[in-house]
């Protein structure tokens, strides 16, 4: 049987309490506990956090987890914060062999401390559930159920080892890394090939380089970002203009992202061989 199958066990259905967002510049009052489980990102700085009586170095990119029952507190050193922390509330969490709301802890403690592709997800949960939580739209709730469920489940991803197990080879796991960045930026381009994209907006939004996306991209599929955005508008704008013979070559252009019909008609006989003008002549493909 399979750890998953073992933890998780048949239903894993968490019940969404709450999320706070807030800045801590002092050592907390009180040294306390409660019967749900939370998970304490610290979105930037750098401080302490007593837990069970022992205290922990904690800073940008850690996940601190906050089993119910258990005694915490967040500290302050001197020359230390403010931090920048977001919390997310839970209850309703039977795992096997766990006391209720309880995670399992590993060796390296309820401190996890991440970077990479790991800090960027978390990092990136905070925003949307904050957003969920400010804008009030329908559903909102079980939005920031799903994020939250997600924050869980990449902790728990973090234990899964299993005894006697060999650590992952490094060079396994980087290249799965590099997978999964490409696969998102293909998903992004699908999304927004209509908008305004450039190399510095996709790093920005990753929190990575221009430098070592372009690099990583073009080891994985032999072509630069910006090439392969060109091959999916070209792709897209063909499938217009032979679905609609009426549409207007200024219209394609836009619509695939191009304000400059002349350039995108220069791009498109590139790819294709042909005018956007003669391949909207052209029968539509059945």
């Amino acid at each position: 049987m399979e750890w998953e199958d073992t933890v998780l066990g048949e239903d894993f259905n968490p019940a969404f309490l709450f999320t706070w967002k807030g800045i801590q510049r002092k050592d907390a009052e009180n040294y306390h506990k409660h019967d749900h489980l939370e998970l304490c990102y610290v979105m930037s700085g750098r401080g302490r956090h007593r837990l069970g009586g022992k205290i922990h170095e904690v800073g940008e990119g850690d996940l601190i987890l906050i089993n119910a029952g258990e005694y915490h507190q967040p500290l302050l050193g001197e020359g230390e914060g403010p931090l920048v922390v977001f919390y997310v509330g839970v209850t309703n969490i039977y795992l096997e062999g766990q006391g209720a709301n309880c995670l399992p802890i590993s060796g390296e403690g309820p401190v996890l401390h991440t970077s990479g592709e790991l800090k960027m997800k978390l990092a990136r949960l905070c925003i949307y559930m904050e957003a969920e939580k400010e804008m009030g739209r329908f559903g909102r709730h079980f939005m920031m159920k799903t994020y939250a469920m997600q924050m869980l489940l990449l902790f728990l991803r973090e234990q899964e080892q299993p005894q006697g197990a060999k650590p992952l080879d490094k060079c396994a796991f980087e290249s799965a890394n590099r997978k999964y960045l490409v696969e998102k930026i293909l998903d992004y381009f699908e999304e927004h090939y209509a908008q305004k994209i450039s190399l510095d907006q996709i790093a920005g939004n990753m929190y990575l380089s221009p430098f070592y996306i372009s690099k990583i991209f073009k080891a994985e599929t032999g072509e630069t970002p910006i090439h392969f955005l060109i091959e999916i508008r070209m792709e897209k704008a063909r499938e217009m203009l032979l679905g609609e013979p009426g549409l207007s070559i200024q219209e394609a252009a836009a619509r695939v992202g191009y304000e400059d019909a002349y350039h995108f008609s220069k791009l498109f006989k590139k790819k294709f061989g042909v005018a956007p003008s003669a391949m909207r002549r052209q029968e539509p493909e059945t």
